[in-house]
Parts: C-alpha cells; sequence; structure tokens
C-alpha cells in the first residue's frame, strides 16, 4: 500500500509539518511574523544611517586624517562592517577601540576586554571595558580623529553611553575630534519613561540624569552630555554628529526596514531588545533573566516560583503581551553566558511573548517591573541586591515594589520635566 495516496496519511503529515514550521516560527525567531506583517503594510522612504552620510558626504574630509573606530559588529553598512568599508575605500583608519562585548561583538557581558590585535585586519584594538574605560593619551596618540559607531539600545544602563561620555571626556583633553555616526533608537523617539538618575547611583550603567528610557538617538545624546555640562571637561569637546537622513521618531524598529544585528550578545533578535527596559531588573535580583538560554530577557523566573494564575491574567489584559508559564534551564553558552544564575538547575519562570512591536504601545518597563514585582513576591527565596538600585537609578524603586500602583505614578512629573529640556537636542 502505498501511505502517500491514504488521504488521513497526508493529512497528518501536513499537520505535523505545520505544527513543526509554527513551532520554529514562534520558538525560533518569533519577530519575523511581525516583521512580515509590518512590511506589507508599510513603506517608508530609505533610511540613511549616519555611516551611509558619511560615506557619501564626508569621505575626502577622512582622506588626510589618522582615523580611529570605535565599533562592533552592528557596525554595518548593509551586509559590509564599516571598518571593512573604510579601509576599502583608503580611508587611513590607524586604531580599533572596544566597547562592552568586544570589537568583534563576542565577549559576554561583564566579562574584562584585553588590548590586542584585530585577527582580520592586523590592526591594534584598545579596550575600553577592562582595566581602563577612558581612552589613554597613548591610546589616542596615533589619532586626531575617532569615530564612534555603536547602536544604542535607547535604556541608560546600556554601557554604550557611558563608553560615548568616557571618550569625548578623553578626546577634549587631548584635541581630539569626535564624530558620532547616528542610528536609530530601536525603541523609538517618543516613548520615555522610567526614574531620573539620582547622582548617588551614577555608575557605569547610569552615568547621565535621564529617565531609563530616554527617547534618544546617541547622537542626540552626545549634543545634551555637553549642551547640559554632564561631562568632566575643562575645554569642550569638538564633536560632531553625523545625522540620519529619512529617520522618524515614531517608528519603531521593524518599520525602519533594517536589519536587526545584535549590539550585544545577549539581545539576538529585536524582540529580546524590546523587552529589556523592564526584564533587565531581574538581574537586580537572585531571580534569573534568562541569560543562558537562546532567548535572554525573554524568559524569566526562579526555582520554585508559583506565580499565580489571576497575576498573569491581569498583566495580560492591560499590556499586549503573551505571558506563558515555562520551564527552563541556564547553561553556559559560549560567546551569550558565562556561569549564568542556576546553571543546570531547573527554574520555573513565565515567558514574554510582544504582540506588538511599537514600544510605547508595549510600555516594556511598566511591563516588566509589574511581572518583577509579582514574580518577588511569589519565588521562594527570592531576593533583591544593590544592583538593582543601579539600574533604577534610584532608591525609590524599593516604594514601588512594596506598593500595588502602577509604576509610571513614580516619576511621570520627572520625565515631562526631561522631555522639555531635550527638546533642543533632537535632531528629528
Amino acid at each position: 500500500m502505498n501511505k502517500k495516496n491514504v488521504p488521513g496519511f497526508r493529512f497528518c503529515s501536513l499537520l505535523l509539518l505545520s505544527v513543526l514550521f509554527w513551532c520554529t516560527v514562534s520558538c525560533a525567531d518569533r519577530e519575523h511574523h511581525f516583521i512580515h506583517q509590518t512590511a506589507a503594510q508599510h513603506s517608508a522612504p530609505e533610511i540613511k544611517l549616519g555611516a551611509q552620510q558619511l560615506l557619501s558626504q564626508y569621505l575626502d574630509e577622512l582622506r588626510d586624517r589618522r582615523i580611529g573606530l570605535l565599533a562592533n559588529p552592528a557596525s554595518r553598512i548593509g551586509s559590509a562592517h564599516l571598518l571593512d568599508t573604510l579601509l576599502t575605500r583608503q580611508v587611513p583608519v590607524t586604531a580599533l577601540f572596544a566597547a562592552e562585548h568586544g570589537f568583534r561583538g563576542d565577549v559576554p557581558a561583564g566579562e574584562e576586554i584585553k588590548d590586542g590585535t584585530d585577527v582580520l585586519t592586523g590592526l591594534p584594538v584598545f579596550s575600553l571595558y577592562g582595566q581602563t574605560r577612558r581612552p589613554t593619551p597613548e591610546m589616542l596618540a596615533e589619532i586626531d580623529l575617532l569615530i564612534f559607531d555603536l547602536q544604542d539600545a535607547g535604556v541608560r544602563f546600556y554601557t554604550y553611553i557611558s563608553t560615548l561620555g568616557l571618550v569625548l571626556e578623553a578626546a577634549a583633553a587631548h584635541d581630539v575630534e569626535v564624530w558620532v555616526l547616528d542610528r536609530p533608537n530601536p525603541l523609538g523617539g517618543t516613548y520615555v519613561s522610567g526614574w531620573m538618575l539620582e547622582p548617588e547611583f551614577r555608575s557605569f550603567v547610569g552615568a547621565f540624569p535621564i529617565p531609563i528610557v530616554h527617547g534618544m538617538t546617541i547622537g542626540e545624546l552626545a549634543l545634551m552630555m555637553i549642551g547640559e555640562g554632564w561631562l568632566n571637561t575643562e575645554t569642550e569637546p569638538r564633536l560632531r554628529v553625523i545625522p540620519m537622513e529619512n529617520w522618524q521618531r515614531e517608528q519603531n524598529w521593524i518599520e525602519t526596514g533594517l536589519t536587526w544585528i545584535p549590539p550585544s550578545p545577549n539581545l539576538p533578535h529585536f524582540t529580546n531588545a524590546l523587552v529589556y527596559p523592564g526584564t533587565c531588573f531581574f538581574e537586580g535580583s537572585t531571580m534569573s533573566e534568562g541569560r543562558g538560554t537562546r532567548d535572554p530577557f525573554m524568559m524569566v523566573g526562579s526555582p520554585g516560583l508559583e506565580f499565580p494564575e489571576e497575576a498573569r491574567l491581569s498583566l495580560m489584559q492591560r499590556y499586549p503581551v503573551s505571558l506563558e508559564p515555562v520551564t527552563f534551564t541556564p547553561v553556559d553558552i559560549p560567546g551569550m553566558a558565562t556561569n549564568p544564575k542556576y546553571r543546570g538547575t531547573e527554574v520555573s519562570g513565565i515567558r514574554l511573548s510582544p504582540l506588538t512591536l511599537d514600544a510605547g504601545s508595549l510600555r516594556p518597563l511598566e511591563l516588566g517591573l509589574e511581572l518583577f514585582r509579582e514574580m518577588l513576591h511569589h519565588a521562594p527565596d527570592a531576593r533583591t541586591n544593590r544592583f538593582l538600585y543601579n539600574l533604577a537609578g534610584t532608591q525609590r524603586i524599593r516604594e514601588f515594589l512594596e506598593s500595588d500602583a502602577p509604576p509610571v505614578t513614580f516619576w511621570q512629573a520627572e520625565v515631562e520635566v526631561f522631555t522639555k529640556k531635550r527638546k533642543p537636542y533632537l535632531l528629528y
């Protein structure tokens, strides 16, 4: 008997293939559904990144300069890395600089980066995430222009902002010009939320008095750092921001038409970056933020967690997100996670699947904080630590955790003040 001619067999085969396909889409790359859906409905002018503008308008100004380049794997124009493009155009790049995660982007969060040599070009690589986080006179001795091209995540505790501030301070002290090549804020430019940083909690994960979600591009932030006097310099830095063309503040990442290239190993997809502003707070506790899995920040949990069904349903009613119970076992993943929390131990938790890719509609900071608060109450032995205050930028997060009030009530007034203060520095 030929099974392929049996209707029931064909139906079961098609059903199995459909299930396997859906699991592949939903579990491995869930955002593709939204990408295709949005692309079919959206046709905006092509966004030209600051790096593209550099090549089309300013290349001649680079020919007689000694160039330093601070970049990572997301520093691309299409499929080509900016470094390769500059070298192909005979631009004299003489030194490379690496922020957190390294120049090639294969170093896990928090792991020290050492000076070295780029294996692909032979150029020296100076670490700005190791023994020193500020360029030294020796690092700057052979350059007179430093190009900064990093894709930011749109959140205050993402460390590229801190690196930018230290670069501007060191460059000003040694009369080195800095060009910032602007890129979109992946969370858009209109969603602004969270506590303002208080001076007591200034750190490398919070260097400037801005909200947790600031709604600015990294070029705009550079202008604000100088304009508001946040930098420790005797002379004003020589800064030029190379702006984008056609980016709109209200665009979410998918609407830009740009390919997501992970700016760090634990943000492998845009959806991870979308929920990151809220679920990153699990790092300030004994609970797992999902490191040690292939979907960090989208799976959070703690051993023995018993999350109330009514709490899960309540959050899903108030936020456009699916929250599903999940168990996972963190493991070491080369280039992503070294010795993650609960390595080798089964963790009970919640998996987040956004139903919108618009940060202003999802409100990921508020969502993540409410989920964090609820899980603290129902995870045996779950505790917070001091790093939580560094992430929040204030001890006032304790008031939120001890209440049942909506998160926004704790910072709404100060965010309104900030949105007015940032207006003179907005480029788009």
